[in-house]
């Protein structure tokens, strides 16, 4: 056994995951769960006009890390690994941003690859899952970027056929389209029309019309289920492999897109921090619903609260 820890710093939040991994004889691998934790930085804040990391964004980075790090030192972690993905892939001022994590927290965050993204997100996702509803989809809907991969799990191990990583995601897409509070019908449309366009690329390159079943990740989709649950509070327990059939993801993004930031604030499961961003992720969330709508046979989506931090944490083992 093996206790790991994996950081995954992306557009919108740091998420902190301290786990055990245990291995058997065959080659199969189980975490357990010491310490998950998350926190809204906004990295990303105003990446795709100015191409640079705010300076007020990295500091925000640099006190959730400090934290981070003591956790690690009371919970006895052997290894550790920082993922940092779409804000700084696009950064001119990266390097600032890569100094800052190897000071505080002893090893530098690595820059992965969408693709690689996307495997580990896969890995982490479908772990749960039943290797007889695969093949399966995820669907990783970040601040930045979104990635799509196509796999099967076979209860021990998952193999990946297509992935893909497009540069939209809640972030990215509410910045360049969604200005108004609450949106207008015709910035509505634009987002829509961008997020279709971009997302194009994925499908062009994943065949999702093989997919059986669809699993979403990241702090959209989770907190969709947990509206979609009507939920008081955000319970991680009571979403996890909640299932939402499409016209409830339509009913809920209508919904959210009618409010105003301070009526969506008022909703008890959502994170202060995802206010201002989430209906960018639910449109890009009800663009994949109808692709596969018109070209498969799935009819929900299946919120999943393991991800890439899990897959990243397997890989450490």
């Amino acid at each position: 056994m093996a206790r790991v820890a994996a950081i995954d710093c992306g557009t919108n939040s740091i998420r902190l995951l301290v786990a055990d991994v245990t291995k058997d004889d065959g080659g199969g691998q189980w975490l357990r769960d010491v310490h998950r934790e998350m926190r809204i930085v906004r990295l990303g804040q105003g990446v795709d006009a100015t191409g640079v990391l705010a300076p007020e964004a990295i500091a925000r980075t640099r006190a959730a890390l400090v934290d981070y790090t003591a956790v690690l030192r009371r919970k006895g972690v052997e290894r550790v690994r920082m993922v940092a993905t779409s804000a700084t892939r696009d950064a001119a001022n990266r390097d600032e941003f890569f100094a800052m994590t190897a000071e505080v927290l002893g090893v530098e965050a690595e820059v992965i690859t969408g693709d690689e993204e996307a495997v580990l997100s896969f890995t982490g996702a479908v772990a749960d899952m039943e290797p007889e509803d695969g093949p399966f989809l995820v669907a990783d809907v970040g601040g930045g970027s979104t990635e799509l991969v196509l796999g099967s799990w076979d209860g021990v191990r998952g193999a990946v056929e297509a992935a893909r990583s497009v540069d939209v995601g809640c972030v990215r897409l509410t910045e360049r389209c969604l200005r108004s509070d609450p949106p207008t019908a015709a910035e509505i449309a634009e987002a829509t029309r961008v997020a279709g366009e971009v997302l194009a690329e994925a499908f062009a390159v994943v065949p999702v019309a093989k997919a059986r079943g669809w699993i979403g990740v990241a702090g959209t989709v989770t907190t969709l289920a947990a509206i979609a649950q009507d939920l008081p509070a955000y319970d991680p327990g009571i979403i996890h492999l909640t299932r939402m059939p499409f016209e409830q993801v339509r009913e809920i993004t209508d919904r959210l897109l009618g409010m105003t930031g301070a009526e969506r604030s008022t909703i008890g499961a959502m994170h202060e921090g995802r206010v201002d961003v989430i209906i960018g992720g639910l449109l890009v969330v009800r663009v994949i619903a109808d692709h596969l709508a018109a070209h498969t046979g799935i009819t929900e989506l299946v919120a999943s609260e393991h991800d890439i931090l899990d897959g990243i944490a397997y890989a450490l083992a």
